[in-house]
């Protein structure tokens, strides 16, 4: 079994506990993972590098690739499979992260926690400017209904929202949520959150053509994957008054070192929209999540030795 990103400690004993033998090498290049993966039945990593036809081919021995984590944008996965190799993840192990981070995304927006903060650090003091809104109430669409996007309607029927969903790929059954097709998102959300994968089909979904099909301004919240949601065409909605506020997560870009100009002009004009908010992809990095997320992989790598 070969690690290839640092992990929580637990990673280690977890799988020796499952019998495996493991060689924990979080700063092996890709080069190196390249030159030594078929030697391996077993691949766990985050995002360390791309798990793509190259690394593949040289992969004769792998039976499993496991990410700790959500997203598999990063392994080819259909590719994987046409060479009998297993692709696991992690998603249970954070879905609770995520939900937390994107209620408390929309409270922020909803109650002007930036402005509120930036105007006292500049000795304002502007109650009514602050004026808030209550989440209870509101109609939220959860675009992708999967792991997160549960965990975030478990929370919000709970808080008196009335929850609605759009996932394009299953039939929806949840007490108290309503499946509904997307022209019903347009006409009915107050709050938007995105849980959705990146896909040939969601990256840069969510264009200015997106936001000018809903009937009322909404807040949103992206705490998927960046590269669904064009940052240019947010900051027009936001100016035009489709957006009311975004919390976002993920970036298009979340390499600074390798950011265009325009993407710098982008960013930097978003940070200082009062009504924007930040964070460096986090929702579902918490210490908690941190050892949950190796716990379920470890589980359903035992499925896969249990089946040799």
């Amino acid at each position: 079994m070969l690690v290839i990103d640092h992990m929580h400690p637990s990673i280690v004993p977890l799988l020796m506990e499952a019998g495996c033998e493991v060689d924990y090498l979080p700063e092996a290049t890709r080069s190196e993972v390249l030159a030594n993966i078929a030697a391996y039945d077993g691949l766990i990593l985050r995002s360390k590098t791309k798990v793509d036809q190259t690394l593949l081919q040289h992969a004769d021995g792998l039976k499993f690739i496991g990410r700790s984590g959500a997203g598999l944008d990063g392994i080819d996965v259909e590719f994987a499979n046409s060479k009998g190799i297993e692709v696991l993840h992690a998603a249970e192990g954070n879905r609770d992260a995520v939900a937390e981070h994107t209620i408390g995304m929309l409270l922020a927006l909803m109650n002007n926690f930036k402005q509120a903060q930036q105007e006292i650090a500049h000795f304002e003091w502007n109650r009514e400017g602050n004026r808030g809104y209550e989440i209870k109430g509101k109609t939220v669409a959860i675009i992708g209904f999967g792991h997160m996007g549960s965990a975030v309607a478990e929370r919000l029927l709970n808080w008196g929202c009335r929850v609605i969903t759009y996932d394009r790929f299953k039939t929806i059954k949840f007490d108290g949520v309503e499946q509904v097709e997307l022209a019903d998102v347009f006409a009915q959300a107050d709050i938007v959150s995105f849980h959705v994968p990146l896909t040939d089909l969601t990256r840069d979904w969510v264009d200015f053509k997106f936001w000018s099909r809903f009937s009322k301004p909404v807040w949103t919240v992206n705490t998927s994957r960046g590269e669904i949601l064009n940052l240019a065409n947010l900051t027009q909605a936001i100016k035009s008054g489709k957006v009311l506020g975004a919390g976002l997560d993920v970036l298009e870009n979340e390499r600074f070192e390798t950011l265009t100009n325009e993407q710098q002009i982008v960013i930097g004009e978003l940070t200082r929209l009062k009504n924007v908010i930040f964070s460096p992809h986090i929702a579902g990095w918490t210490f908690e999540s941190y050892v949950k997320l190796n716990e379920v992989l470890i589980q359903k790598v035992k499925k896969i030795l249990r089946k040799d």
